[in-house]
Formats: structure tokens, sequence, C-alpha cells
């Protein structure tokens, strides 16, 4: 079978850990090919290039800056997406017929490129859908349903909509999801919907006490203190505000360390919080090489997960927390 899967993610192999990688070695386990586009963003100044492996080709196609961007810059990078993706189809896998094409949320604007090689091949498409978009957007107030910005989410909405449409399949992270998509699409209610939750590959991580200790030491983290964690995204999504909040609560406390770790278009938000309140049981990091934050993240004691709390539309994570005291 030939499988065509778009994503927005940056990687060279899919032996790279993550959801989706784990996921398409699955596939290439099981002696299928697999055609990927994965875009590069203009800021990296790097150009299209098609990498070729045995069972499986990744088309690094250049694309506009959309990940940790200003809104504008991100909005008019999305709404090209589609025309580069087919003209990457046309001209990189023109001779490949498709038999299934795979595809995730963020963004809505793949439904173009899906219905092509929908029309092109009879193939059959699934979406795996993770973000609920232009509705996360209202509950963010980053758009609205009326006047200028309700034209905006009018388009992102009839996009969401032709998404579905053209998708055989979609697959929600959970039930509340399900619930949610037929509720506010009642159109699709016949639709295959179905619970597919985030696929991984386990991998057992040993990290000696020793490495434990460099690494706090290194990152100037207490190692006689309950230290929690929260690495990631650092955008609006994540409810800065409360992150803020919830340092500034525990400034007194001797006995915790909060350590937060990634970047995002509100990092500059909690760098200034920090360069004024200078706390004392706090760090912030910026983004930090995957095998490094990996140890470090390791050797702390709990994990947190930040969402706004405007959220409307379901949320759904298995959080696995180690707490050693």
């Amino acid at each position: 079978m030939n499988i065509l899967f778009l994503t927005l993610l940056d990687f060279n192999s899919i032996d790279e850990q993550g959801i989706y990688t784990d996921l398409l070695r699955e596939f290439v386990k099981h002696e299928h090919k697999v055609y990927i586009i994965s875009p590069v963003e203009k800021r990296k100044d790097l150009p299209t290039k098609l990498i070729n492996n045995v069972n499986y080709q990744i088309l690094k196609l250049k694309v506009g800056n959309i990940q940790k961007t200003n809104f504008i810059e991100k909005g008019i990078s999305t709404l090209t997406l589609e025309s580069k993706f087919i003209s990457g189809i046309k001209k990189y896998f023109s001779d490949i017929k498709f038999d299934l094409v795979l595809y995730s949320t963020p963004p809505i604007t793949f439904q173009k490129a899906i219905k092509y090689v929908k029309d092109r091949d009879g193939a059959k498409t699934y979406l795996i859908l993770k973000d609920i978009f232009p509705q996360n957007a209202i509950d963010l107030g980053i758009l609205k349903k009326h006047g200028l910005k309700g034209i905006i989410y009018n388009y992102f909405r009839k996009k969401e909509k032709l998404l579905y449409k053209y998708s055989d399949y979609i697959g929600c992270l959970s039930e509340a999801n399900i619930n949610f998509i037929i509720r506010n699409n009642p159109e699709f209610s016949q639709k295959t919907i179905e619970v597919c939750p985030n696929s991984i590959e386990p991998v057992t991580i040993n990290i000696d006490e020793q490495k434990k200790l460099e690494i706090r030491k290194k990152y100037d983290i207490p190692v006689d203190k309950v230290t929690f964690v929260y690495g990631g995204n650092l955008g609006r999504p994540q409810g800065i505000d409360f992150i803020i909040e919830c340092l500034k609560s525990n400034l007194g406390n001797e006995e915790i360390f909060f350590l937060i770790a990634g970047s995002g278009t509100e990092y500059g938000t909690l760098k200034h919080f920090f360069e004024n309140e200078k706390p004392k049981n706090a760090k912030l990091l910026f983004q930090l090489p995957r095998e490094e934050y990996e140890v470090l993240v390791n050797s702390c004691d709990v994990g947190l997960v930040f969402l706004d709390k405007r959220f409307t539309i379901p949320n759904f994570h298995i959080l696995l927390l180690v707490i050693e005291i």
C-alpha cells in the first residue's frame, strides 16, 4: 500500500521519536511504502529537497513561517499551504498512486491537497484530529463570530467543514471529542468517526543518579527541593497568565522549585516576569536540544500540564507523573 502523510512537523527521518514518526515506522515495518511531506519553514533558509530511503521518502517542502510566529504571518503562511502541497505532490509524486492519505490537525487547510489526491487516485482519507480549529481560536479570543474577525472565522469554519467532508475517516482523541464534532457538525453524524488515541512506541529511559545530579548542577537547579517541570510550547493555549499566577503564589516556598523550559509566542511574557520578579525558586530556560531536555526532565520530580481555562473544546492528555520525594 502507498501511503501519503501530510504534516506540519519538521523532521528528516522517521527514526526520530514522536507520535507520528512512531506511527509511520509501523507502516514501514509492515512493508507499506510511505511518502511524507514535512515542510521546512522559510526562516531556516533551506531549499525544497527529497530525502530518499528504502521504504519511505520525505519531501522537505519550503513553506512560509507557521510555528511560533505572529498571528498575521502564520495566517498568510497557512493559507498558502495547500497550493504548495499540491505543487509538491505534482512535481515529486506524480508517478505514485496513493491508496491512503493520512493527515492531522493543525492545520485545517490541507483540504484541497487531500481532495486532489482523493480525486486523482481514488485514495481513502483519514484525518487524525488533534486540534479543533477555529473553535479553539474563538475560545482564546483570537477570533470572533462577528465583525471583521467574524469574516476570518467563517472562512476557516468553511475550511474545517470541507476537511471533514473529504475525510473518509476521522480519528479523535476521545469520546468527548467525537461528541463535540457530531454536536457541532450534525451533517457528518453518519461518517466514520472513531477514537484514535496518540500512538507511540514506548521507550525506556534509564538515567543514572549521577547524570541527574550533573544536569541539575549544570542549570543551577537545587537537588534538595521537589522540582516541578513544564516543558514545551509557550503560547496562548497554555494560559501563560495562569503559569505566572502559580509562580507568584509560590515565591516564598523554599521546599519546591519550578522549571519552565520551552519556546513560543508568549516566551517573552514569561521572560519579562522572571526579569522583574527574579524568583529564587524558579528558572526559565529557552528551548533545549532534545537529548539534553529528556535528561533534564527525567531529573525532575513532577510534570506539569497547562491549558487556558477558556477552552470549551475537550482536551485529552495522558500524563505520567513520577514523584520521588
